[in-house]
């Protein structure tokens, strides 16, 4: 008798329809490809910020290497083989040298300052551009990630109304899955957005910190060359030699003592 009543209540429990996935399973191709563009926006956006991440952190640490070595060298081509290649600061370096080079072989109605200043200002762009390379995707995603929720807001409360319509009544069982559905997929867009937000202006503040040394660097250059590597930027201090006790006068035979 007790094993029939409980077999008999459990096939007239009502199954739960609610949760994250039924309510994609509601929304159909809609709701899954709106889902499948957030999923993908967040992806980029931490692919993004880690990749410039590491990018920045590189030239911060070969920034190090070149205040202590490169302008310790005595010319500025021995100075670039102390630099890593593929970076930055010997993108300059090797503009610059280059650009001294092709002046070379120039008539004089171009004056060596210009066609130097010009140069360095062409690597410079160059070097900013891809460091900014991959930020207009955060500010993409940051501005429209919350539309793209909200557009599965708009159509989970239109697919709510047409249920309340086809069944006449509003019942929680016709209207707790799509209005779910359509609060899920807000969140999701405000949480793929507000990362993609933080990323961008981190990144970007980065970015022109580094313009700003890139533009030193070049200045310094620059200044270099045209002096004839007269002028150049301090080098990083060398180490105080010891100083030695200084030892006490024996003092003079004869001389009273104290």
């Amino acid at each position: 008798m007790l094993i029939n009543f409980l077999a008999a209540a459990s096939e007239a429990a009502p199954v739960n329809r609610f949760g994250f996935w039924e309510a994609l399973n509601q929304g159909g191709l809609i709701a899954y490809s709106i889902f499948g563009v957030l999923v993908i926006m967040s992806v980029g956006s931490f692919y993004i910020l880690i990749t410039k991440l590491l990018e920045q952190n590189k030239i911060f640490s070969q920034l190090k290497s070149l205040k202590a070595n490169f302008w310790r060298a005595p010319s500025l081509r021995e100075g670039a083989n102390k630099l890593p290649k593929n970076s930055a600061w010997r993108q300059l370096v090797d503009d610059a040298l280059a650009a001294e080079d092709q002046h070379d072989k120039m008539k004089d109605s171009l004056e060596a300052h210009d066609w130097l200043h010009g140069s360095l200002e062409r690597s410079e762009d160059a070097i900013n551009a891809k460091l900014a390379s991959g930020l207009p995707f955060l500010a993409t995603t940051g501005a429209t990630a919350p539309f793209i929720g909200l557009l599965g807001t708009v159509i989970g409360i239109y697919r709510a109304l047409i249920n309340i319509g086809l069944a006449g009544s509003a019942s929680i069982d016709k209207v707790a899955g799509p209005v779910g559905e359509a609060l899920i997929m807000t969140a999701i867009g405000l949480l793929v957005a507000v990362p993609a937000v933080l990323a961008y202006n981190w990144l970007q503040s980065r970015n022109k910190r580094l313009a700003q040394m890139l533009h030193g660097f070049s200045t310094d250059l620059l200044a270099n060359i045209s002096s004839h590597g007269t002028v150049r930027p301090a080098a990083a201090p060398a180490k105080p030699a010891a100083t030695t006790a200084r030892p006490a006068t024996a003092a003079p035979v004869g001389a009273p003592k104290a």
